[in-house]
């Protein structure tokens, strides 16, 4: 895989919340207004999945769909991967835009929901979605638009919460029947992917974060072949 870090001293600006948001807007003041009712949302720690199943990459061009405050992305940055952070949340952007600043990396953001974004074909050499809330659609939008965001010879890395696909309606309101799950996606893998894992396993819980009652992950590994 092609390393395309840029040259040049380390940025991590990100828009004001205000501008250039591509998406729902009540999908973007959903996602402010939970992260603005904590100061920190997530543990601040790398998803331990995505440390596992990167590990022997060659670095590349990375997305992190679903960013949140920058933890994954900033991880990966370290690592030498040329990473492209995307989340509706403002306020998560502006979060995560310091994290990477204290870090002294270099991180893409952008602030738009995964479809809307729009990102060419074959952009990334791994595109990774750990916990993402991807709405569903009839025609599966946010699913093909991970695939198709994936370079020949890249990696799709899907990861979510084990079981909450099968949950009930939730008393504030939330609906797992809405959104899209890791076996959505790996029904789409046709032959033109080899699939490297999608199986249940222990999660590597971090202390602290919103997540950390979750004990399993469902995780899907998947590397497009042409």
């Amino acid at each position: 895989m092609p390393n395309d870090i840029a040259a040049g001293p380390p940025t991590s600006d990100v828009p004001s919340v205000a501008d250039g948001y591509i998406g729902d807007p009540a999908v973007r003041e959903k996602w402010d207004g939970r992260y603005g009712e904590r100061e920190r949302l997530w543990s601040g720690q790398p998803n331990g999945a995505l440390v596992a199943e990167v590990a022997g990459l060659r670095p590349g061009r990375a997305l992190d769909v679903g960013c949140g405050e920058g933890a994954d992305a900033v991880w990966l940055a370290r690592g030498g991967w040329d990473v492209t952070g995307l989340e509706v949340s403002g306020v998560a952007l502006e979060r995560a835009a310091g994290h990477a600043r204290d870090a002294g990396v270099t991180i893409a953001w952008v602030h738009a929901g995964l479809v809307e974004a729009a990102f060419p074909a074959g952009s990334f050499d791994l595109v990774c979605a750990l916990y993402p809330a991807l709405l569903r659609t009839p025609d599966a939008a946010a699913e093909r638009a991970l695939l198709d965001a994936v370079a020949p010879g890249g990696v799709l890395l899907v990861v979510h919460h084990a079981g909450m696909d099968t949950q009930p309606v939730h008393d504030d309101g939330f609906d797992p029947a809405d959104y899209v799950w890791p076996r959505m996606v790996a029904a789409l893998l046709t032959d033109g992917w080899t699939v490297d894992a999608h199986e249940q396993r222990p999660r590597v819980v971090p202390d602290g974060g919103a997540g950390a009652h979750h004990a399993d992950d469902v995780v899907v590994r998947a590397r497009r072949r042409r």
